[in-house]
């Protein structure tokens, strides 16, 4: 996509962070843009903000989690601008917790949010661009934590990991439909994630009590330190032009992913190398995994 100026982009989480991110940069290439948000009064105050910068922007309550406040939303949204052409399912929420120890409700919590909310946007907005003809493309947010996982951020990273593995397989995809689509795989940006408990829902439960450890406090600074929003914004920006499907932005974090990669390698080397497998008299060919990407 190359063409901005006068369409649309959607992007959820946009009253603050990375999603405002996004939305000056779109907002800046001449596009309308909405901001989709459950905090309905930050909403309205990011809105007003792009406004004295000269980027129509509409304020648009939604729930991520519940598909039908995503269809609801979305309808709000061609309610005032007519047509979506880029959408950003960007709301996110962060929780981790030691092995065996994460409650029920903070699995159902980050698993209905990140994963499911990208599906809900994307199975929302798909037919909607479809439908006008004119193209776009979809950006899923997911995370560094979506190739590497650490110790004790295991609920974050498992459903990251399942947002990369959606975004690889949608984009295969859409490309005949002349939609495209980009998985952004942020490092540690100056966004409020660490505080997202703020906006859950009751019927989740009470939100935990930050862990008071040595790895948060280390978390919390890197994330205090990080790259400011509006970079990341213009770098998704950048990589929607680009048609990239890989949107990285922070690229010191490049040899700790070639790491897993080496770990990965090695357990192939072992298949190949297993005697257990010598006993297979013929491997047929996988038909599968050969599409460029």
């Amino acid at each position: 996509m190359k063409d901005f100026t006068g369409k649309t982009a959607f992007i959820t989480g946009g009253a603050s962070g990375i999603g405002l991110g996004m939305a000056r940069a779109f907002g800046r290439e001449g596009m309308n843009v909405v901001l989709a948000d459950i905090d309905s009064k930050a909403a309205a105050e990011a809105a007003e903000a792009l406004a004295a910068e000269q980027i129509k922007a509409a304020p648009v309550f939604v729930d991520v989690t519940e598909r039908a406040a995503v269809r609801e939303a979305a309808l709000e949204a061609i309610a005032v601008f007519g047509k979506i052409h880029v959408v950003c399912n960007n709301a996110g929420v962060a929780i981790g917790g030691q092995a065996g120890e994460v409650k029920a409700g903070d699995w159902d919590w980050i698993i209905d949010v990140n994963l499911k909310g990208v599906i809900y946007g994307f199975e929302t907005f798909l037919p909607l661009i479809r439908s006008h003809g004119e193209g776009g493309h979809i950006v899923n947010t997911a995370s560094l934590a979506g190739l590497i996982s650490g110790p004790g951020s295991e609920p974050y990273s498992a459903t990251k990991y399942a947002v990369v593995g959606m975004s690889e397989g949608w984009v295969q995809q859409l490309a005949p439909m002349g939609v495209g689509l980009s998985v952004l795989c942020p490092g540690f940006v100056r966004t409020r994630i660490a505080s997202s408990g703020r906006s859950r829902q009751d019927r989740y439960g009470a939100s935990p009590a930050g862990r008071d450890d040595a790895f948060s406090a280390l978390i919390s600074q890197a994330i205090d330190s990080g790259v400011d929003p509006d970079i990341v914004g213009a770098r998704v920006v950048e990589a929607v032009k680009a048609g990239d499907l890989y949107i990285f932005t922070d690229p010191r974090f490049r040899d700790i992913v070639e790491l897993r990669f080496a770990a990965i390698r090695a357990g192939f080397d072992a298949a190949a190398a297993s005697p257990a497998l010598k006993s297979v008299k013929e491997w047929a060919p996988l038909g599968i995994g050969s599409q460029e990407r």
